[in-house]
């Protein structure tokens, strides 16, 4: 027997609301048992009646959408929330993930689509527009590589080729012949990656190097990325 799984619905437009009921009850295991008319009266009705999803319009006049579901996650056990807007707006998707929404869908989304998304999040699953997939995306790039360059960001650019090379595995002396530079010198360059980094020894150095893509940022100094022997 399929469970049963109760829906709250709030938008301020009263067709919309009708409109979303309507749909969502033509299935027999969906049953709306709330609806809201401002993010107040979300919160109060999703505490009352304690849904197992949130339908909320993103803009709703006095508390918005969002800040709603940030209180309903917050104060309703196992409530799972959904945002609906009109427009796919990037700044109001990452307010919605921040705030604990598991859906974020736009109004313009299929009926097959949206009820397909009520499934999923009250199983626990994510739900995402595909209009804002690749935005998603885009945006986890870059913040990869901002967390990537943070992470070598005391380095100077001749500090950076050496650890890539002590993250390939070379010694200093190869190093030194790769960079054109003294053994010496290398050693210094070494001790100072070491303090700036915050590591005692090469091997955490290399942990570290790798952990945080340097190779994304210093290209291998040849393809197969293990050291070569040099000529002393």
């Amino acid at each position: 027997m399929t469970k049963l799984i109760r829906i709250l619905v709030a938008d301020d437009h009263s067709v919309v609301r009708a409109g979303l009921r309507t749909l969502l009850e033509r299935q027999g295991h969906f049953r709306v048992v709330a609806e809201a008319a401002t993010g107040e009266e979300a919160v109060s009705k999703a505490q009352e009646v304690k849904p197992d999803v949130a339908v909320l319009d993103i803009r709703m006049p006095g508390l918005s959408g969002i800040e709603a579901c940030r209180r309903i996650v917050g104060s309703v056990t196992g409530c799972r929330v959904i945002m609906l807007t009109s427009y796919a707006e990037d700044e109001l998707l990452f307010a919605a993930i921040q705030a604990g929404a598991s859906g974020y869908v736009l109004k313009r989304i299929g009926d097959n689509e949206l009820v397909q998304a009520v499934e999923r999040v009250s199983r626990g699953e994510g739900m995402l527009d595909p209009a804002m997939t690749a935005t998603v995306f885009s945006e986890m790039r870059k913040a990869n590589q901002a967390q990537q360059a943070a992470a070598f960001a005391e380095l100077t650019p001749q500090e950076l080729a050496v650890l890539a090379l002590v993250a390939e595995g070379l010694t200093n002396r190869q190093i030194a012949v790769k960079l054109y530079l003294g053994e010496g010198t290398v050693r210094n360059y070494v001790s100072s990656v070491l303090a700036k980094i915050g590591v005692s020894n090469r091997a955490e150095a290399a942990a570290y190097a790798v952990k945080h893509n340097i190779h994304e940022i210093v290209p291998p100094s040849h393809p197969s990325g293990s050291p070569r022997e040099e000529n002393s």
